[in-house]
C-alpha cells in the first residue's frame, strides 16, 4: 500500500521539523468556532500548508499566535486540507534550516 510519505515525503517533509511563524485562522466549517493555528509550509512545492494540531499545551500563558516563531515538526497525517503538525519547542534552536529547491 502507498503511503502519504511515500508519495509525498520529500515535498512535505514529514518527520522533519522548522521553524516557522504561526497565525490564527478562525474556524467556520460546521460551527466549530475554535480557532486553529496555521503556518505557510516551508517548502514552496508541498501541496499542503501546515495545522498545528499537537503540542498546543506549550502554548499556555502566551499569547496567540506566538509573536516569535516556534519550533514545529511535522506529522504524517491531514487535518482538514493541511498536513498536520505539533510545537515541539518554543525557540528555534535545533529546527532544520535547510532551503527547498
Amino acid at each position: 500500500m502507498t503511503s502519504i510519505r511515500d508519495l509525498f515525503g520529500d515535498s512535505l517533509a514529514v518527520g522533519e521539523t522548522f521553524c516557522l511563524a504561526l497565525e490564527v485562522k478562525e474556524r467556520t466549517e460546521d460551527g466549530d468556532e475554535t480557532p486553529a493555528l496555521v503556518a505557510d509550509h516551508p517548502n514552496p512545492n508541498s501541496p499542503a500548508d501546515i495545522a498545528v494540531v499537537e503540542g498546543l499545551e506549550r502554548l499556555e500563558g502566551h499569547e496567540l499566535p506566538p509573536s516569535e516563531p516556534v519550533e514545529i515538526e511535522i506529522v504524517g497525517r491531514f487535518v482538514e486540507n493541511r498536513i498536520a503538525g505539533r510545537i515541539v519547542g518554543l525557540e528555534c534552536s535545533s529546527a532544520d534550516d535547510r532551503e527547498f529547491e
